[in-house]
Order: structure tokens, then C-alpha cells, then sequence
């Protein structure tokens, strides 16, 4: 008998074992992605922050390389607290190309300083965060990944040290830790309802509407505030302004797609009824897209618009939400809008690293520099969704999905918000091609990085075109 429970003892050793190596390996990504942050960090310790740039930009693309073959799996890990589904590898796929150019795109602007290496730390470790909030299957992942993606983001805002980053960290940072608070004290509501902190368990939610109501505020508030969703958008136009703008290119990108990817996992198991969830979220949305794209109106500074861009751009973001539960074309929605989207703003914020932060800077780029010039139109009119770029066809999804869901109003609301946004990036393009006062000094980082951007936006939009016309 001893001898026999001994056996199934060994028996269970073994199976845990499997299991905790499948869940490892599912997880390589992740962990690629953590051994690079620590690699860069150990580099800038030793002195050798040069070698930090080429370690970090290999470890995102091996860490990329990883999460390809995890494409088409549907399946939860650590007792379905994390979760590898079509969303969590995607995000993965997106994000870290993204971040590996952020920290290309960042050499030019931090070089030479005596915490080079940090920067590219951070951004990994930040980039982590993003990643653990677009596989969140449990409330806890939600509350890690809000933290780690915020502590590593004030800490890159701040990084000149001046007056101006100085200012915008700490807004950061005191908006950020309020609504980080809110978040995790909402939170505690679901877990009394439900008795769980898996978001698989929120179905329990039906009968608790307070619990449920309680809960989603927090939640919109939490994630809002890493989306930059209006009303919780107060600290981006400073943050993106304060920092450098390769950060602020990373901002705009990498916890964006993380929190908005988190907040699908979230309503995916969240009941309709429960506190009228879509409803809330299309409001939201329509508020952040009109929002964003008439303050953007009358901005002087590129980076202040392009950062009142990003809120009106996670407006759009939120109809890919509304439709869970109401459309097939949630997921590919969101998924091509977050490479689009990606592709084109990165691109952006690259020729403003070239030319400069001031609408002035870009009198005349169109003539000085033809090809910049041009760029900077492409992902312009790609934000408006002009076709056949990729902003175009992630726009079409969403609209796509929003009406299969049931919210035509807000698909109306959309789309006369795209027209409204076309004024907003027309006010970059017409100056590009006045009077040049002399040509932008040459960037090589810059020039890589918006002309990666550049063949991703176009390849995108045509290849997503390409495929839906073959699946139809």
C-alpha cells in the first residue's frame, strides 16, 4: 500500500512537472523578452551600453521568432491565469518588432548619456508589462501588467532630466498611481461576487449588477488610463511632450495595444447584461475619437497632436471592443488595426525624431526632402484610413464589426470623425510643401526606422485586403 502511493505520489511529481514545462514553453516569448531586459541592464552596469542596443534589438526579434509558432493555439496556462490565444501571440508579433524599433529610433536621441543602456532595459521591461496585460486571464495579470508597463514609463518620460520631463513624469505618475489604486480597489468587487479572480468566472457577475458595475469602472479606469481613452487621457499630450520622442513613440504604441488587448480579454467573459458594458464602451469611444481629433485641431506641436491623435486613434480602437460577443470580426479587427496602427504612428513620430517637434520645422520637408516628405504623407492619411494603406482596411474591420454588433450609430460616428481628422493631419501636410528654410539634418536611426514603418504600412493594408478578398 506504502509502495503504491508512493508510485501515484511520483506519478503527480511527474505530471506537475509536464505541465509546469508545457507552461514554460508556451511562455518562451515572455521570457525572452525578460532575459533581454536583464542582458541590457547587466551591459549598461558593465559599461558597455553600446552593446546593449544590438543585445536588445536581437532579444525582441529572437523573442518575436518564438511567439510565430504559437499562431493558432487557444489554450491557458498556470490554471488559466494567462492565457495564448489569437490576441496574446498577436500582441506579440506587434509589439516587439515595435519596441526593437523604439530602440533604434531612441539612439539618436540618448546616446552618449550615462544611462544609455537603461533606456533599453525599460523599454523591454515595459514592452513585458504590455504583453502581460494582452494575455491576462486572471485580475492579478491585469493589476502586474498595469504596474510593470507603468513604473517603466515614468521612469522613460522622465529620462532627460530637465524642467519640462521632470513636470510631465510626475503627472504621470500621480495620475497613473490614482488610477492604478482605483483599479485594484474596484477589482475586489468581482472577486467577492464571483469568488475568483479568474476572468473566466465573470459569468457569475449576471446576478450582481452592482458587483458587475463596480467593477467595470474600475477597470475602464485602470485600462483607460493606459489606452489614453478620454477621460483618462489627462497625462498623455504631457508625457509624450516631456519625453523624448522616441519614447513617446512607444507610448503611443506598445501599453496602448497591451491595455486595449487586456480590456477584450476582459468583456470577452464578461456577461452583455452585466452593468450594460457596451454601451459604456461605445460611449467611451465616441467620446476619446471626437475628443482627440478637435483638440488635435489646434495644436502648434506635432508631438501635442500626434499625442491627441493617439486619443481619438484608441477611440476607434474601442469599437474592436464593443463587438465581443457580437461579431466574428472582433479579433481580426483589432488585430489588423493594431498592426496598422502601429506601423503608421511609429512612422510619424520617425520623421518627427528628423525634422523637429514644431509644426514651423515642417515648412518646406516636402521640398527639402522629397521622399521623408512623402512618407510622412503616407502615414498621415493612413491615420485618416484613406485606402488602399493599412489604416484603411483596420478602420473597414472595426466599422465591419461595430455594425455586425449592433452599434451603426457609433460606426457613423467613426467614420465622421475620419473626416474630421483629415483637417487634423492637413494641417502637417500643407506646410510640408511651402517654402523650404533649409533641409532637416540626415538621421540615420530615424530614416530606418520610418522606412521600415513606411513598407509595413503600405504591405499591410494590401496584404489584409488580399486575404479577406480570398476569403470571400
Amino acid at each position: 500500500m506504502i509502495s503504491l502511493l508512493q508510485g501515484m505520489e511520483g506519478t503527480q511529481d511527474m505530471g506537475g512537472g509536464m505541465q509546469m514545462g508545457r507552461d514554460l514553453a508556451l511562455l518562451a516569448p515572455e521570457i525572452a523578452v525578460l532575459l533581454t531586459a536583464v542582458g541590457a541592464l547587466v551591459l549598461e552596469m558593465l559599461r558597455l551600453p553600446r552593446a546593449a542596443l544590438p543585445f536588445t534589438v536581437i532579444g525582441l526579434l529572437v523573442a518575436t521568432g518564438l511567439a510565430i509558432p504559437l499562431l493558432g493555439t487557444e489554450t491557458t496556462l498556470f490554471m488559466d491565469t494567462f492565457r495564448i490565444d489569437a490576441l496574446s501571440t498577436w500582441a506579440k508579433l506587434v509589439l516587439l518588432p515595435v519596441t526593437a524599433l523604439c530602440a533604434v529610433l531612441s539612439y539618436g536621441e540618448v546616446k552618449d548619456t550615462d544611462r544609455e543602456g537603461t533606456v533599453y532595459a525599460l523599454l523591454s521591461l515595459t514592452a513585458l508589462g504590455a504583453l502581460a496585460l494582452a494575455g491576462a486571464g486572471d485580475v492579478m495579470f491585469l493589476v502586474l501588467g498595469v504596474l510593470l508597463s507603468s513604473l517603466g514609463s515614468f521612469a522613460l518620460v522622465a529620462y532627460p532630466r530637465d524642467d519640462h520631463s521632470t513636470e510631465a513624469a510626475m503627472k504621470y505618475l500621480v495620475f497613473g498611481s490614482v488610477t492604478s489604486a482605483v483599479m485594484i480597489f474596484g477589482l475586489t468587487f468581482w472577486f467577492g461576487a464571483t469568488g475568483s479572480t479568474l476572468l473566466a468566472e465573470l459569468v457569475a457577475l449576471e446576478g450582481a449588477p452592482l458587483a458587475a458595475a463596480a467593477g467595470l469602472v474600475a477597470v475602464l479606469v485602470g485600462l483607460g488610463y493606459k489606452a489614453s481613452v478620454a477621460p483618462f487621457h489627462f497625462w498623455a499630450p504631457d508625457a509624450y511632450d516631456g519625453a523624448p520622442v522616441s519614447v513617446a513613440a512607444f507610448l503611443s504604441i506598445v501599453p496602448k495595444v497591451g491595455a486595449i488587448f487586456a480590456l477584450a480579454q476582459v468583456v470577452r467573459d464578461l456577461p452583455q447584461g452585466a452593468a450594460g458594458w457596451p454601451l459604456v464602451v461605445a460611449g467611451l469611444a465616441a467620446l476619446s475619437m471626437t475628443y482627440g481629433n478637435l483638440a488635435a485641431l489646434v495644436q502648434e506641436n506635432v508631438v501635442r497632436l500626434l499625442a491627441y491623435s493617439s486619443i481619438a486613434q484608441s477611440g476607434y480602437f474601442l469599437l474592436g471592443v464593443v463587438a465581443f460577443g457580437g461579431s466574428d470580426l472582433a479579433v481580426p479587427s483589432l488585430v489588423v488595426f493594431a498592426a496598422a496602427y502601429a506601423a503608421m504612428n511609429l512612422g510619424a513620430f520617425a520623421i518627427v525624431v528628423l525634422v523637429g517637434r514644431d509644426l514651423r520645422d515642417f515648412v518646406g520637408l516636402g521640398r527639402a526632402r522629397p521622399v521623408a516628405g512623402a512618407a510622412m504623407v503616407v502615414f498621415l492619411i493612413s491615420l485618416v484610413g484613406v485606402p488602399p494603406l493599412a489604416g484603411f482596411i483596420g478602420k473597414l474591420l472595426l466599422f465591419g464589426a461595430a455594425i455586425e454588433a449592433g452599434f451603426v450609430w457609433l460606426a457613423v460616428v467613426a467614420i465622421l470623425n475620419s473626416v474630421l481628422s483629415l483637417a487634423v493631419y492637413l494641417r502637417v501636410v500643407v506646410p510640408m510643401y511651402g517654402v523650404p528654410k533649409e533641409a532637416p539634418a540626415r538621421s540615420r536611426t530615424a530614416t530606418v526606422v520610418w522606412t521600415i514603418a513606411l513598407v509595413a504600412t503600405v504591405a499591410v493594408g494590401l496584404a489584409a485586403q488580399v486575404l479577406l478578398g480570398s476569403v470571400a
